[in-house]
């Protein structure tokens, strides 16, 4: 039976879920057949920034893409996963204005020649999503693209490009284990994968220094001009301003849209990166794209919705899909800041799936939430179970308790606000990707 509520592009998602394997297969020789048989549109592309990175990527392509906006630039945005709609994962880029996601036709009618070109052979939906994007990117004109990875980078279905304008590493943690290896240095060497001989290549803050020495050292090996953070581009924020610097001089810019401390380190990767991919961009323009900067799911606040129609009057709820160690503690950072600038109860509904170091990230977060309130999650069959999520918050030293869904949670947090004499609660909702998309849908904000 035909789901008629759902768009002609999801619909035909639906289909090649039930002919293709989920998930991942980190190989590139299925995506390069299939792309040679659709006429290797990769090749036909506008200048190409490929961002990979563990965390901080997402925010990196966000200001890239502010940054090119900015100055007039039509720019082709890839990222991944979506939060609500599938069509999240492309915007396409409009001169002199904001890009928009694609339309519904178009993809659809893409994944139709895909599925035909594919002949049934063996792939993953992955793979036939990215071949979507080179078709989408090499067949409606822009002046730039920023094609993030989906995971790792040596074998990610991007990966097939041969010379970017310029390869993006973002931070490096632990996360994707069972793919990428179980050290740091391991999981550098397969991000690193995307910087391409003789291309430049813009490091961003790393915590490790294994991982920034794999990083600085595969660059010179494959002599390539490279930038690293910290070292020869940087920004901090001085008299609540951002100052950036790099070999280009200084710029005293507007702090970002962006909450959290670590986005200024987010921001110059992109500064850095957009110049270095041949871009000129006024400080003028950099000004406005730290103020029109969007992230959707990412330490994203709600101004307007269901959710906080049910919460505690006066409430504040941060949505974000940060799902490993490293987001955590940059989540928690940011939160305790909040904290000391307008002290409250904080209450944290959890979800996430089971490929993640549930324990450690939830680590993060002791001492700073009063409660946390587990969820289910819908659209994904790997949630852990709102119990074992539960018992694993209070393994970390939180207290938590189990709950059927979103609404229930905000339930017991207007029962104990109701019981206190102290300010309206700060609520996040956070530990997966998927879970701040369920929020966003529940709450009529769906990004645009």
């Amino acid at each position: 039976m035909t789901d008629i509520s759902k768009s002609k592009a999801e619909r035909e998602i639906d289909r090649l879920m039930t002919l293709h394997p989920k998930g991942y297969d980190l190989s590139l020789d299925r995506i390069r057949g299939l792309l040679e048989k659709l006429g290797n549109p990769q090749h036909h592309l506008p200048p190409i920034i490929h961002i990979a990175g563990t965390n901080g990527k997402g925010s990196a392509s966000a200001f890239s893409r502010a940054l090119l906006e900015a100055a007039g630039y039509a720019v082709h945005v890839h990222t991944s996963p979506h939060l609500v709609n599938w069509h999240e994962r492309y915007r396409i880029g409009v001169k002199g204005g904001r890009g928009q996601y694609i339309d519904d036709e178009r993809f659809a009618e893409a994944l139709l020649r895909i599925g035909k070109a594919n002949d049934d052979q063996p792939i993953t939906v992955f793979e036939i999503l990215t071949a979507a994007t080179f078709l989408f990117f090499s067949e409606i004109p822009a002046d730039a693209v920023i094609l993030e990875v989906g995971l790792g980078g040596r074998f990610d279905a991007t990966n097939v490009i041969d010379r970017p304008a310029v390869s993006v590493i973002m931070p490096i943690s632990l996360d994707h284990q069972a793919f990428l290896g179980d050290r740091v240095e391991l999981i550098a060497a397969e991000k690193a994968g995307i910087i391409k001989r003789g291309c430049p290549t813009v490091i961003g803050f790393q915590e490790f220094d294994a991982a920034r020495d794999v990083l600085i050292h595969t660059a010179e090996r494959l002599r390539c001009p490279h930038w690293v953070y910290g070292q020869d581009f940087s920004a901090h924020e001085e008299f609540g301003r951002l100052v950036y610097q790099d070999d280009e001089g200084l710029s005293d810019l507007t702090l970002p849209a962006l909450p959290g401390r670590h986005q200024l380190a987010n921001a110059a990767a992109a500064i850095r990166a957009v110049r270095a991919a041949g871009f000129g961009i006024s400080d003028t323009a950099m000004d406005k794209a730290m103020v029109s900067v969007e992230w959707p799911g990412r330490l994203q606040r709600l101004k307007t919705g269901h959710l906080l129609d049910i919460a505690p009057k006066g409430s504040e709820i941060w949505i974000d899909g940060g799902h490993n160690p490293g987001a955590a503690e940059v989540i928690a950072e940011a939160l305790a800041n909040f904290e000391e600038a307008d002290p409250r109860p904080l209450y944290f509904i959890a979800g996430m799936i089971n490929t993640k170091d549930s324990l450690g990230y939830f680590r993060a977060f002791e001492g700073l939430v009063e409660r946390v309130f587990t969820v289910p999650i819908r659209g994904t069959e790997a949630m852990i179970d709102p119990v074992v999520l539960a018992n694993s918050a209070c393994d970390a030293g939180l207290n938590a308790q189990p709950m059927e869904n979103i609404a229930q949670a905000m339930t017991e947090i207007r029962s104990l606000a109701a019981g206190s004499d102290k300010r309206p609660p700060r609520i996040l909702i956070a530990g997966s990707l998927y879970l701040a998309g369920n929020a966003l849908a529940e709450n009529g904000t769906p990004p645009v």
